[in-house]
């Protein structure tokens, strides 16, 4: 594959500056989404309602960068190697001319093929193999800083190529933390907490990159309402100090029977998302005391059906505006859907 060009200084204090802060409404694009006929159709949909907004896939759930980057390590391991979005300028500048503000979605530490690729940067049990999750997947050692300047390095390449947003997924350890931990050998050697290695990650990103674009974490749902890093490392008023937006997955379908005090919560999406956000409101007030910054909230709300859960209701247009009312009633105007494969019912 032909390489693409590296960027020259000239380029780089040439690149645009963040835009203007405005009331983002997105949607999830992965990247088979974002070329072709596919790509015009959620350019329409988007000119036909009141979206202004996409988040895009540049380095996905497996790990693969899905534009021709120049990063060394990308190249190196043929992380680009599978190219989606093979003219990314053109693609920006795409959504220049439609006025639709562009986030760059980097998966962080879920990242099995680096994991493969460069077996010292992933998490490893006591015996010395790759750890893999209950999916079987293999995640990168928060902890090692060479996984953290390589991602860094990919969004500030996306940032300087035109992105408005960074947006930072699986910014967290995986799940079942307690497990996790019994199972794993990190390489801690400063004896950082988990919730210190995520503050610590963001706060290196917003060094390298806060001038050429704004950054964003997604985060579980319930870090509104917890206390604590749930095992995962998301605290939520360590990232929120740390990014300009902060974006708490608040689908229904993924929380837990009587969670909430809802039975079925993937039938009350109204319910969940009021009580979530005025958790989320809470915290925020609380920071606001002693902090000059905190992040917007700009939650994900579900527009797919969960029919792995009983019982579940199938999605459409009036649930999802069921969930942006919730939080509009509490002034949270900002919001962000997620379908996996990016086909929606918002009108």
């Amino acid at each position: 594959m032909k390489e693409a060009k590296q960027l020259s200084s000239d380029e780089v204090k040439n690149s645009p500056q963040r835009p203007e802060k405005q009331v983002v409404k997105g949607i999830y694009v992965s990247a088979w989404s974002a070329v072709g006929n596919k790509f015009e159709q959620l350019i329409d949909l988007v000119d036909q309602t009141d979206l202004n907004a996409m988040v895009i896939d540049i380095k996905n759930d497996s790990g693969q960068v899905t534009y021709p980057s120049t990063v060394p390590l990308v190249n190196e391991i043929g992380a680009n190697s599978h190219v989606i979005i093979r003219d990314l300028k053109a693609m920006l500048l795409r959504l220049k001319e439609k006025h639709i503000y562009s986030i760059a979605r980097v998966v962080v530490f879920k990242d099995p093929y680096l994991s493969i690729k460069k077996s010292d940067y992933a998490m490893t049990n006591h015996a010395g193999n790759v750890w893999k999750d209950s999916k079987g997947t293999a995640w990168v050692d928060p902890y090692k800083e060479q996984v953290w300047d390589y991602n860094i390095q990919v969004a500030k390449e996306a940032a300087l190529l035109g992105f408005d947003e960074i947006q930072f997924d699986y910014v967290r350890f995986p799940e079942n933390g307690k497990k996790v931990d019994q199972e794993v050998k990190f390489d801690n050697p400063n004896n950082w907490a988990k919730a210190q290695v995520i503050e610590n990650f963001l706060k290196k990103a917003k060094e390298q990159i806060g001038g050429q674009a704004y950054l964003s974490a997604d985060v579980f749902g319930l870090t509104t309402s917890s206390d604590n890093d749930m095992g995962i490392g998301q605290n939520w008023s360590m990232i929120s100090k740390q990014v300009d937006y902060i974006s708490p997955m608040l689908y229904p379908s993924h929380y837990s029977s009587g969670e909430y005090g809802i039975k079925n919560p993937d039938l009350q999406p109204y319910a969940v998302i009021r009580k979530a956000i005025s958790d989320a409101n809470g915290k925020n007030q609380l920071l606001a005391k002693s902090d000059s910054h905190i992040a917007e909230i700009r939650p994900w709300y579900q527009d797919f059906t969960a029919t792995w859960v009983k019982p579940h209701k199938k999605y459409g247009t009036i649930d999802v505006k069921e969930q942006i009312k919730a939080a509009k009633e509490q002034g949270v105007e900002q919001f962000l859907l997620w379908n996996s494969s990016s086909t929606y019912s918002y009108r």
